[in-house]
């Protein structure tokens, strides 16, 4: 019924005939038909008109996951009809898009946990399909299980162990199949993850006792379509026994408005803002001007040191953030290097779950966690967009400083 009423419709549709409704709709149809078996010229034709009107308006003006989705869509719609065209175009999409867009070390690089996914469930059932329907074996199948099993290894080292990604640039929970969902989905290919080292991608993961620390210390690596970007860098997310600690704002909401704009800002993140100016100029719903650039990175074990030049150009400072790691507590230290005027503050959002109580020079979590946080710190009410259209109210720690910063957080329990 849904399916005819969309045909019928169709001269009224303008939005559902861009291209990337049709890549999106064309599987779904595509799956509930052959699992019901249902073969119907009308719909058929249909389909096929949306596919050639598809080829006929790849989106290469916009690129990156939607340019993928377009190949993903093409793939299915090639095998459905055994059509030789569909295919070749789709095969070229997607070994082309693939190549350049997953990083070496597995990530995708518009750098979002929840695209990561997406793509990656999309890359799976392409897998599926070809596995289970003999029809071309030209290299294509070899090509995406090579691609999957970096794309497994990238996000389960970036995976906390309740199952959650941190939330960077544009995330959100309840989108994408979760970690756990897409790696028993692959265990039924019998596809397992490679094991890689986080590099390129920009994010790195420390477990360390009872905590988990995911942090960014990443470059734009799409660097011509930033659009799912915020100015976050070196950002954090933190959790203890299993649990969000300190966490992102999250990404609520896409349209133009003040919280979009909010959600990409440096306040909106666990890092530093200098000046009341965000480190990467992000503007309008999906843009970005100038942005920071990683200018130092050194790591080892127990400390993650890097510098970015957000600020560099506008109020000549350099931000450096050091994390020092142990057992029971990370040291965060933040230095302004240049400028010594310039002034800034240190956010750390709170989980919504997370208790604060106010003490002398301290912040204490939950009763077992300790933010040292220094005399002049506050607390300011926040609101979390872990979901799409869903806030919670919070609380965030503000910490302005001039110069440079320790923050210690430690565990007591």
């Amino acid at each position: 019924r849904l399916i005819y009423d969309f045909i019928n419709s169709m001269e009224r549709i303008r939005d559902g005939l861009e291209p990337y409704p049709i890549s999106l709709r064309g599987i779904n149809w595509i799956k509930f038909l052959s699992k019901r078996s249902i073969r119907d010229k009308k719909i058929n034709d249909s389909l096929y008109s949306q596919y050639y009107i598809l080829l006929d308006n790849v989106e290469y003006n916009l690129l990156g996951n939607h340019l993928l989705e377009n190949g993903f869509s093409l793939l299915f719609g090639a095998y459905y009809f055994r059509d030789i065209k569909l295919y070749k175009m789709a095969k070229k999409i997607l070994m082309k898009e693939l190549d350049e867009q997953i990083l070496s070390d597995g990530g995708h690089f518009e750098q979002s946990p929840m695209y990561h996914q997406i793509l990656l469930d999309r890359i799976l059932d392409c897998i599926n399909l070809l596995k289970n329907n003999q029809w071309i074996n030209d290299g294509l199948l070899d090509f995406l299980l090579d691609r999957a099993r970096y794309m497994l290894g990238w996000l389960v080292r970036i995976t906390f162990s309740n199952g959650n990604i941190p939330l960077f640039n544009d995330s959100a929970f309840g989108i994408a199949p979760t970690t756990f969902d897409l790696m028993k989905y692959a265990r039924k290919l019998e596809i397992e993850p490679k094991g890689i080292k986080l590099g390129e991608s920009g994010y790195r993961f420390i477990k360390n006792g009872k905590y988990e620390i995911a942090i960014d210390v990443a470059d734009v690596k799409a660097s011509y379509i930033p659009g799912h970007t915020h100015a976050d860098t070196f950002t954090f997310e933190l959790y203890v026994d299993g649990k969000p600690i300190i966490v992102d704002t999250g990404t609520s909401v896409y349209e133009s408005s003040d919280r979009r704009a909010f959600e990409r800002s440096t306040r909106a993140h666990n890092t530093v803002e200098v000046n009341n100016m965000n480190s990467s100029e992000v503007w309008c719903s999906f843009r970005v001007g100038d942005r920071a650039n990683i200018v130092e990175l050194e790591e080892n074990a127990t400390c993650v040191r890097s510098i970015h030049d957000g600020y560099y150009r506008r109020v000549g400072v350099y931000h450096r953030r050091t994390f020092m790691f142990n057992e029971s507590e990370v040291v965060i230290k933040d230095e302004l290097l240049g400028n010594k005027y310039a002034e800034a503050k240190l956010y750390l959002h709170l989980d919504p779950q997370v208790t604060c109580k106010m003490e002398c020079g301290r912040v204490l979590l939950n009763n077992t966690i300790i933010i040292e946080a220094g005399r002049n710190y506050r607390v300011e009410k926040c609101l979390i967009g872990h979901e799409f259209n869903l806030l919670k109210k919070s609380n965030c720690v503000v910490i302005p400083f001039v110069g440079q910063n320790v923050c210690k957080i430690k565990i007591t329990h």
